[in-house]
């Protein structure tokens, strides 16, 4: 079994990335992908391309001596010092209607502390890393953040009523139903913000976007404006906004802790 401190882990996860894409592919858009197998750890509904992606990276992930959190099966421990939070397919609803934005979401911990995150985003084939300390990257060139005064920002927003004011002091306002690869495109500079209040996402789903986010130089907080921590599960649900510069996230603040939205 690999030492989890010698291990490459861009190699292992991009080549994890693609053992999923194969198996996936065949099968998006499809009925059969959609189709229900059971239930997770949350009691939400698993479908069968969450399960054959997960169980192709629970093998894998297993095989490393690692632990392993993801959201169908919950937390598995080994009783190893590093922990990958993994969402072998985030954004499954669009992968089983046939919307190509979807993605593999891993991110590794050693104790609590980020090691290295990546996202790989199958329709694009465009595959993102964040190190702590060192950056993010695309493709292996770095990404940063585009700030733009908030009246010219693009904004993912995820709501239940509150806040819709920031509506009107944003651009433009998108859904596109990956909040990891929205943190992508955040961290990238094609958005400017996402922001999801309806108490909805878990740290699998956010867990490397997080992390890629604020290696390219944003930043990601509750909606208390404090910085969120990753906890190592894949049933708490969180609120999260995530914002290119202070600026933006300020006005997003504002609008979501606003009395009159």
């Amino acid at each position: 079994m690999s030492d989890p401190s010698e291990v490459m882990w861009n190699e292992v996860v991009f080549s994890l990335a693609k053992d999923i894409e194969k198996i996936v592919m065949p099968i998006f858009g499809k009925p059969e992908a959609g189709k229900d197998v059971g239930t997770n750890v949350s009691g939400d509904v698993t479908k069968y391309v969450d399960k054959i992606a997960e169980d192709k990276a629970v093998e894998r992930l297993k095989a490393l001596g690692i632990n392993i959190v993801s959201e169908e099966v919950g937390f598995v421990d080994l009783g190893s010092e590093y922990t990958a939070v993994v969402d072998p397919i985030d954004g499954s609803y669009n992968f089983t209607a046939g919307i190509p934005i979807f993605a593999f979401s891993f991110a590794l911990f050693r104790k609590k502390k980020p090691v290295y995150a990546a996202l790989y985003e199958f329709a694009t084939r465009n595959y993102y890393e964040a190190i702590p300390g060192e950056g993010a990257f695309m493709n292996g060139e770095p990404i940063r953040v585009r700030p733009l005064p908030h009246a010219k920002a693009a904004v993912s927003f995820y709501t239940r009523e509150r806040g819709v004011g920031l509506i009107r002091r944003v651009k433009r306002v998108r859904v596109l139903g990956a909040i990891a690869v929205e943190m992508a495109y955040l961290a990238r500079g094609t958005l400017q913000g996402v922001v999801d209040i309806r108490n909805y996402v878990r740290p699998t789903d956010v867990a490397a976007g997080t992390l890629l986010v604020r290696e390219a130089g944003g930043k990601v907080v509750d909606e208390d404006g404090k910085d969120i921590t990753v906890h190592l599960s894949a049933e708490e649900k969180m609120n999260l906004i995530a914002a290119s510069d202070g600026e933006l996230l300020r006005v997003i603040l504002e609008e979501v802790n606003s009395d009159g939205s």
